[in-house]
């Protein structure tokens, strides 16, 4: 037993000999690649969900009473404005309008002999052949025969519209909706729901801002300037569709303390319908000098982030950031970095403490063709 022990104590002390040895020697400095802060213009932008909506939404209703002769379209279609879509039995309106025009005839006919008696009148009353009463009469006469020929042609007006409105067309161009009557049911004129129509192209998008993004998109938005918008659908990649913002309400929400938007889209292919859920990307901020970083360079220590700056002398520095919104690749750096500055955005993790010499390769980062969008806050 003391022999064993005696070689294996020999052999500890050996190999810590061997240990020193190694620890005298300095891995040369570890190869990284950086990349240089730069600035540049960016556009800030908000991400907000919003519902889709018809510019024009038509509740149709009979304007008459009676009953439906024919449902003249095929539900769901589009329509021109002007289509006949129901047809309300006319046999009575056009008999109310016959009778209307012979009203009117009679009531003209009576005028004319008021007329000419009322001449007639005048003439004798110049000659002193007439007394002053029968004259005055037969001018009130003429001039109550003129209102009524006046009444008959307004009750014929209102017969003929009538007889008009037994014809339901449509009011806009737009998608019709399912008939609610069916023919041979009595529709009864203001109340009776026919059918509703909504107009497709183009469509509104209607979203709620917060009063920060407000306060800083408010140079957008100018009679002059009405900023784009990109909309985008639920089960859709991205933000594909092109809006732009034409109305902002004059107050805030006081119960959330929003305030409404609305972008007008173009749809002529229909994509978009009344009543949708849309995500919205609208511009909030525009910044003269953004410092912006590849957003693989950052790394996160609980609920900080941080960055590995290079220094002259080839040491890295860690250095805590205050960061903003991201996009294609991208990350805004709002407080921690200076311009110029190089930062490691490849080898980090051959970086095992602050302090540690490394050899800095700089990256050619890639040119974005337009300025950079970023969007969040």
């Amino acid at each position: 037993m003391t022999k064993k022990f005696l070689i294996g104590l020999a052999t500890l002390i050996l190999a810590g000999c061997n240990t020193g040895d190694t620890d005298g020697q300095r891995p040369p400095p570890t190869p990284v690649e950086v990349v240089q802060v730069t600035s540049a213009p960016a556009t800030l932008w908000g991400d907000f969900t919003g519902r889709v909506a018809a510019p024009e939404t038509v509740a149709l209703r009979a304007r008459v009473s009676g009953y439906i002769d024919k449902v003249a379209f095929t539900e769901g279609e589009l329509v021109k404005r002007g289509d006949l879509l129901f047809q309300i039995d006319p046999r009575p309106y056009r008999t109310r309008e016959r009778a209307a025009q012979a009203a009117l005839a009679r009531a003209q006919s009576q005028l004319a002999l008021s007329e000419s008696r009322a001449q007639r009148a005048r003439q004798l009353l110049a000659s002193h052949a007439i007394s002053r009463e029968d004259h005055d009469q037969r001018q009130a006469a003429q001039e109550s025969a003129r209102a009524a020929v006046n009444a008959a042609q307004a009750a014929l007006e209102s017969a003929q519209l009538d007889l008009q409105f037994t014809q339901v067309r449509s009011p806009i161009d737009g998608r019709v909706g399912r008939a609610e009557i069916t023919r041979g049911n009595l529709a009864s004129a203001d109340q009776t729901l026919l059918t509703t129509l909504v107009s497709v192209d183009p469509m509104y998008v209607y979203f709620e801002s917060d009063q920060v993004s407000f306060a800083g998109n408010r140079g957008f938005f100018t009679p002059e300037q009405r900023p784009q918008v990109h909309v985008g659908l639920a089960g859709e990649d991205g933000f594909p569709h092109l809006g732009k913002l034409d109305f902002v309400d004059n107050r805030l929400n006081s119960h959330t303390g929003t305030i409404q938007f609305r972008a007008v889209v173009a749809n002529p292919e229909g994509h978009l319908k009344p009543g949708q859920f849309a995500r919205v990307q609208m511009p909030t901020e525009q910044l003269d000098n953004a410092l912006l970083l590849n957003r693989k360079a950052v790394l996160t220590d609980q609920d900080r982030r941080y960055v590995y700056v290079v220094n002259a002398q080839n040491i890295t520095e860690r250095r805590d950031v205050e960061t903003g919104p991201q996009q294609r690749g991208m990350i805004l750096i709002r407080e921690g970095l200076e311009p110029g500055e190089q930062v490691v955005v490849n080898g980090l993790q051959k970086i095992l403490f602050p302090g540690m010499p490394v050899v800095p390769q700089p990256v050619q980062k890639r040119v974005e063709a337009t300025t950079p969008q970023l969007a969040g806050r």
